[in-house]
């Protein structure tokens, strides 16, 4: 018994079956490989629309039962190439070992949402868990472009809402913490640290820079790679120079930092950062903070809000507008540009008088 006009079961099939008016007005019947009622629902109505629009349907396409595995497999070769694929790789890998062996057709929203509560219970940021969704949306909708993932899977992950992120933390050390956090840092991580303070470049962008980018001629770092995909040119300070002369340059290494062991630039330092905040009690801080210290220290030397963002490679200067309230003394100086109690003309008449005298 039909449940839908134009959707029925035939006898001896667990698939839905549609029928509806070909564009030559004959009707036409055929299997939607489905026992899903929504997705022969949907395909109905694809059909019926690809008329509408003087369009020839083709003949339904049976998509084979795909695990989360099998299509986050072909995802990571995908994304080898991108320039965060270090860090999408960990995100693959945490949706795998927790979807990995699930049909994609059964993946659903309580599922998702479930997923999303059990990183907030382990303590992890919305932020990150944000990260995750977006690699799995992302991920789905390319498993549909190559007809692993059905439209009614991917419609049912585009209905995962993000979670509301708390972007106003603006966490930054002291002159004097600085100093510290340097004092306990082995011999690589201090030279890294140190060109994190002085040019608020992020972590992948430090730990990625080749020779090639540096100019000590002229005083000057070139990042062709960059986050919003501009090109930047960061000054280098007396400090930071110091430090870069007084790293050893292999010829056959191009990168400024790397492994001595390997040869290879690393990967990460968020174990040997996490041992030096710990010997210098600095709590609650991490990487990413470096790069806060380095703004909000120039913002607070009276460093106007445009240049720091320049400095920082920002798009738009609301970024940036985080760090406005450290700036020495600004509500002030903005109050005294005004005079609108008529000083101005006795100031006027004061500097005119000692002028003719």
């Amino acid at each position: 018994m039909a449940k839908h006009k134009g959707i029925y079961k035939q006898s001896g099939s667990d698939y839905y079956w549609i029928r509806y008016a070909g564009p030559d007005g004959k009707i036409v019947r055929e299997s939607t490989k489905t026992t899903n009622f929504k997705e022969a629902q949907s395909k109905l109505e694809d059909q019926r629309r690809k008329i509408r629009e003087g369009k020839d349907p083709e003949p339904i396409k049976k998509i084979p039962h795909y695990t989360f595995s099998q299509l986050s497999g072909e995802y990571s070769k995908c994304c080898e190439k991108q320039r965060s694929f270090s860090s999408k790789f960990y995100f693959i890998k945490q949706l795998t070992d927790t979807f990995g062996n699930i049909p994609l057709s059964r993946i659903s929203v309580m599922m998702i949402e479930q997923f999303q509560s059990e990183q907030l219970n382990k303590g992890k940021k919305p932020a990150t868990a944000n990260r995750l969704l977006a690699t799995l949306k992302h991920c789905i909708h390319k498993g549909y472009q190559w007809e692993m993932v059905t439209e009614e899977t991917l419609k049912r992950v585009r209905q995962v809402k993000f979670l509301p992120e708390n972007n106003k933390r603006l966490r930054y050390l002291s002159k004097d913490e600085c100093r510290t956090l340097l004092d306990n840092c082995n011999a690589h991580l201090r030279a890294i640290v140190t060109f994190a303070l002085n040019t608020g470049c992020r972590r992948g962008e430090i730990l990625s820079l080749r020779w090639e980018s540096v100019d000590l001629k002229h005083g000057f770092i070139r990042l062709d790679k960059t986050k919003n995909g501009e090109r930047r040119d960061i000054p280098i300070s007396d400090s930071l120079r110091a430090v870069l002369q007084g790293i050893t340059r292999r010829l056959d290494i191009p990168y400024v930092f790397f492994e001595s062991t390997t040869g290879k630039p690393y990967k990460d330092v968020k174990r040997s950062f996490s041992t030096a905040c710990r010997k210098a009690g600095i709590t609650d801080f991490h990487f990413h903070d470096l790069r806060h210290t380095f703004a909000s220290h120039l913002v607070m030397a009276g460093v106007d809000i445009t240049t720091v963002s320049k400095l920082l490679g920002h798009k738009s200067l609301t970024m940036t507008l985080r760090y406005s309230h450290l700036a020495p003394n600004h509500l002030q100086n903005a109050v005294n540009m005004l005079n609108i109690t008529g000083e101005e003309k006795r100031t006027a008449y004061l500097l005119h008088s000692a002028v003719g005298n």
